[in-house]
């Protein structure tokens, strides 16, 4: 079907997507793939969707403003920005974009920078965060997670929730039987009212746990509602306190909007040693009409790596075989790469960052006010207070004992002064920094800022070895 010449282009391809979309959705119904509680869900998300996509346009506009530069096309098979720009009235839901904004809350804005010859500024670390907005996820990917994967997920936990229902009740020698019973019958079938199904399977004589059964399956998500990134973002940072405080401002914004949210850029427990944040958002018009968007927050380091492994995970997908061991350990060393060449930054940031104490104990001697004051942000997404003051007190003792000291200094500071400084310093490494899965791995030690920067570091490693 041709477009060419219409007025209203963009909503005449997607209007067409749409009907491909719910023809799709009925034909899973008619083949018994998806029963009709998934089906009336997926055809909320995939219907207006023009609607939808210039409801994620006009959220992001809300978070960052308008564009700092040119809507461009993306091009998902090299990961990259195709030099061709559009317009608003161009957006459509079948063409992923790219497109630059300002973070304008912040916290490490102008901080870190480079002078060259004369009057020329680098910047080391911008505000500016690059959105890749992602097209409509085709309904084929879509139902291949709600009953592959997302199914799959959905079983396990039922099957797991009534083997710890009947196992409190004293009910041990049933219970490894009912869960795989459970797992049998529910692989026969698409299936989501999933207590009722379960009551069916345990039969009579368990009247006394069915209360307690039906209160712990109920509170199971099903695999339709785990089907959240039809429409999704991914937000590109230099840092991670600036994905951070990106994230508190939408709390902040839309409370009512947010379905949930999770910060793993210090998580040490995913076998792929993969590190970002996720927040959900409703673009639907109300809770009863949830249309969720997927927001992703990344930094660019890490992302330059993880682009790497698409073709490792589509070749995988496409033989239809579950990630092995060995990939997830294969992938998780790569991404320890990632892990650490971000840290490599954060270094280079703290050695900026010592150049100019010395002018900051200068400016701030006669009023006690710090050019740094508010940077960066306090969070409290990080590490447990215990952790904290622990490293402030064996930083405080290597104060004590001049393992650091201040060189640059206008005059001779007093310890009290010197202590404020790297403690400072300090809280920028543990705000800033990702900690590595390879305990014994260290940045050399040629400078101050690295001597510090370890020292804080094999503190938060000693922490995850608890």
């Amino acid at each position: 079907m041709s477009y060419v010449g219409s007025d209203n282009w963009a909503e005449d391809i997607a209007t067409d997507n749409d009907r491909r979309n719910l023809a799709a959705i009925d034909r899973a119904v008619a083949d018994g793939r998806i029963n009709d509680e998934a089906a009336e869900y997926l055809k909320t998300l995939y219907s207006d969707s023009i609607h939808w996509f210039r409801e994620v346009f006009h959220i992001l506009g809300k978070c960052f403003g308008a564009p700092k530069a040119a809507v461009m096309k993306y091009d998902y098979e090299n990961d990259t920005a195709v030099d061709e720009p559009i317009r608003i009235s161009d957006i459509n839901p079948l063409s992923p974009y790219v497109v630059n904004h300002r973070l304008d809350a912040d916290p490490m804005r102008n901080q870190f920078f480079t002078s060259s010859a004369g009057h020329k500024i680098d910047l080391s670390v911008s505000s500016i965060v690059t959105v890749i907005v992602g097209a409509q996820k085709k309904i084929e990917r879509a139902l291949d997670k709600v009953t592959g994967k997302y199914y799959t997920d959905y079983v396990n936990d039922v099957a797991n929730a009534a083997y710890r229902v009947l196992v409190a009740h004293e009910r041990e020698a049933s219970a490894r039987a009912i869960a795989d019973k459970i797992r049998e019958k529910f692989s026969e079938r698409y299936v989501s009212a999933a207590s009722e199904n379960v009551l069916g399977i345990i039969g009579r004589g368990h009247e006394k746990i069915a209360v307690d059964l039906v209160r712990a399956i109920d509170k199971i998500e099903p695999p339709r509602k785990r089907l959240q990134d039809v429409w999704r973002v991914k937000c590109l940072f230099d840092l991670i306190p600036q994905a951070r405080v990106f994230m508190e401002r939408l709390h902040e914004m839309m409370p009512d909007r947010i379905l949930s949210s999770r910060d793993k850029f210090y998580d040490m427990k995913n076998p792929r040693n993969y590190r970002d944040a996720k927040i959900i958002i409703n673009i639907g018009p109300n809770s009863e009409h949830v249309i969720p968007m997927e927001i992703i927050c990344q930094v660019r380091t890490f992302f330059e790596f993880e682009r790497k492994t698409h073709d490792v995970y589509e070749a995988a997908r496409k033989k239809k075989c579950a990630k092995s061991d060995k990939m997830e350990a294969q992938l998780a060393n790569y991404y320890e790469c990632g892990v650490k060449e971000y840290n490599r930054m954060i270094c280079r940031c703290l050695e900026d960052l010592f150049d100019r104490v010395g002018w900051n104990i200068l400016y701030s001697r006669n009023n006690n006010v710090s050019m740094f004051e508010g940077f960066p942000r306090e969070c409290t997404l990080y590490y447990p207070q215990k952790v904290l003051d622990n490293i402030i007190e064996k930083l405080d003792d290597a104060i004590e004992n001049e393992v650091f000291t201040v060189e640059n200094a206008p005059a001779k500071l007093s310890r009290h002064q010197e202590s404020h400084i790297f403690r400072y310093m300090a809280r920028f490494v543990l705000v800033a920094a990702m900690p590595y899965m390879q305990r014994d791995w260290h940045l050399p030690p040629t400078s101050q800022a690295e001597k510090l920067f370890n020292f804080v570091m094999n503190e938060v490693q000693r922490y995850y070895k608890k």
